[in-house]
């Protein structure tokens, strides 16, 4: 009886070498991320990358390794170090938090630094126009976003209506050459009304008056004073955040107002 022809083994590498080698990857991958998570000093990366590099030739760190030996050889002689060398890391993260908040307190002092600057230079250019009973000058309550002028819409505007008056003018093209010194800030223009509802059919509401009269307002300085139009914002609030009581006349009179705002452009939007 003839002997059977023994078959030739199946040629490449053995099955279970590419199970072991997905099996190594993913190890890698696992360390990786646990690195990725950590808060690592620059000395300890530097330790981890070389090897990583040492036993995989996939990082560039040089040829030494965390303490003596390998991270991962030929079974686990350093695996038991991880533990600690993790805890370790973590060490900073109080010494992070602390300059995190050193640094954010550092830019609030910028802010409001900023804005002292804003308020001071604005209450010189106000006395220097003659403009100090035209204009109300003010920061906002935290005192570091923005500073306010507030002018009387009467001065500008008749009752009813969006159009800049004849008196209006001279009063919008002072506040217009003061404007002139923040052109690179962000500029807010707000208009208000008191709460007298609207009798003529022109606009709907109050809100529509306000609103009309922002554009307005924005228009001016964006036309004739040559402003960014990019950098001015306008919007109408009608008789929403009185500032006075609209039970009387001198309180809506007052209410009837329009708000430029000079954004900080310290952490401004």
């Amino acid at each position: 009886m003839a002997r059977k022809k023994q078959e030739d083994p199946p040629k490449g590498s053995p099955a279970w070498m590419a199970t072991f080698s997905d099996l190594m990857n993913l190890l890698l991958c696992f360390f990786v991320l646990l690195f990725a998570m950590s808060n690592i000093s620059e000395e300890k990366f530097r330790e981890i990358a070389a090897s990583l590099s040492s036993a995989f030739s996939i990082l560039n760190g040089g040829e030494s390794a965390i303490g003596e030996g390998q991270l991962i050889s030929m079974g686990t002689s350093q695996l038991n170090d991880l533990d600690e060398y993790y805890s370790n890391m973590g060490q900073s993260s109080e010494e992070t938090g602390e300059s995190i908040k050193n640094f954010q307190e550092a830019i609030e002092n910028q802010k409001q630094q900023e804005m002292e600057n804003i308020y001071d230079t604005l209450s010189e250019l106000t006395s220097r126009y003659n403009m100090d009973q035209e204009l109300e000058l003010e920061m906002d309550e935290e005192g570091k976003n923005y500073v306010m002028l507030t002018m009387n819409g009467q001065l500008l505007f008749e009752s009813g209506r969006a159009e800049l008056t004849e008196k209006g003018l001279p009063i919008l093209s002072k506040v217009g050459d003061i404007l002139k010194y923040f052109d690179n800030n962000r500029i807010a223009i707000i208009g208000y009304t008191d709460n007298v509802k609207i009798s003529s059919g022109r606009y709907k509401n109050n809100r529509y008056l306000s609103a009309a009269r922002a554009i307005e307002t924005a228009e001016y300085l964006i036309q004739e004073k040559g402003f960014d139009p990019a950098r001015i914002e306008y919007t109408g609030r009608g008789e929403q955040d009185p500032i006075a009581d609209n039970s009387t006349e001198a309180g809506r009179a007052k209410n009837r107002r329009v708000e430029i705002r000079i954004y900080n452009m310290i952490g401004s939007n």
